[in-house]
């Protein structure tokens, strides 16, 4: 989709009929060569493809040619259970702003919003303060992402540290399975939401050193910008932390939980080990064994056998290991 979005005016999509040597802010969704064909014809200069977008080296994503600058930088999204990144990029110029990116965002949107509510006697803003707004609404987004991943977290420790763990081994289980996934989740979204971050700061470090001719009030947004990346980047760290804390938690109930079932393996053995043993010894058979005529060579049997179950029992509940003292 190529989209024009003109100052006082909702979003067009390009063709014919519409005007687009005075838009400021052009704006290609998920875009196909046709339409990045166009755009380049329009613009008279080049706009990155998708596979240039996801380059990783700092020389792809942040480099100018002929006056024009190319920005991009991964960035998540989140839809309800799920996170991904995708590539956004920008190509700005002096009196142009061309984005591209590969999927709807909501700080794309706001500004979209904005900018068809916008006076259209006062004319489009500039191209830098359509992409430090758009690049303010991002950093909002990823802040809201931030903090419901803390409250998420905040949800699954009271879930883990909870004083009433599931009693049933199989519910136990499966409560700390579903925990190691949520986790999972939580980590992925950390380090894609931190990725965003960076190539963001490094959009903001790359044009603020262009903004020698901007008006003050921009050059203090983009600072301001600049350090609320940091104390994301700061909560980023903080929520990684935790997330790696429970994760050892929630390994560290895993293993006392497997621990539980060696101990009724022990039990069970033990106890069946010593009643085996003495059946074995009296179920031999040899012709001078004492007890063989003995008249209470029966009962004597069951009695120590009974009793070969019953003291390791009394032994394994004084340790602690089954039942409460």
């Amino acid at each position: 989709m190529f989209l024009v979005r003109p100052a006082g005016a909702p979003a067009r999509e390009t063709g014919p009929d519409v005007d687009i040597s005075k838009a400021v802010w052009l704006d290609l969704i998920n875009p196909t060569p046709d339409e990045i064909a166009r755009a380049e014809k329009a613009l008279g200069t080049h706009v990155p493809r998708r596979d240039e977008l996801e380059e990783i080296e700092s020389s792809s994503r942040h480099h100018e040619e002929d006056g024009v600058l190319y920005l991009s930088t991964p960035l998540v999204r989140r839809e309800e259970d799920t996170a991904f990144s995708l590539p956004i990029g920008f190509v700005l110029t002096d009196h142009r702003l061309v984005t591209v990116r590969y999927a709807d965002y909501y700080g794309f949107d706001i500004v979209g919003r904005r900018q068809a509510e916008r006076d259209p006697a006062k004319g489009d803003p500039s191209a830098n303060e359509l992409l430090v707004e758009i690049i303010e609404e991002v950093i909002n987004r990823l802040a809201d992402i931030l903090e419901g991943l803390g409250r998420a977290l905040d949800a699954i420790s009271r879930r883990v540290f909870r004083a009433d763990h599931p009693r049933d081994p199989a519910r136990a289980g499966e409560m700390l399975r579903e925990t190691l996934r949520r986790l999972g989740h939580a980590g992925d979204l950390a380090s894609m939401t931190r990725d965003s971050l960076l190539g963001l700061d490094r959009i903001l470090i790359y044009i603020g050193d262009r903004t020698e001719k901007d008006p003050q009030a921009l050059k203090t947004r983009i600072k301001v910008a600049g350090r609320d990346i940091a104390s994301l980047n700061d909560f980023d760290a903080q929520t990684v932390n935790k997330v790696q804390f429970l994760l050892d938690a929630t390994l560290g109930f895993i293993s006392i939980e497997q621990n539980d079932g060696m101990k009724v393996l022990t039990v069970v053995s033990a106890i069946g080990i010593l009643p085996t043993l003495i059946a074995g010894i009296y179920g031999m058979n040899f012709h001078d064994m004492p007890e063989l005529s003995w008249k209470y060579g029966y009962p004597y049997g069951l009695t120590l056998m009974a009793l070969s179950v019953i003291l390791p029992l009394f032994w394994f509940w004084r340790r602690g290991w089954f039942g409460a003292r």
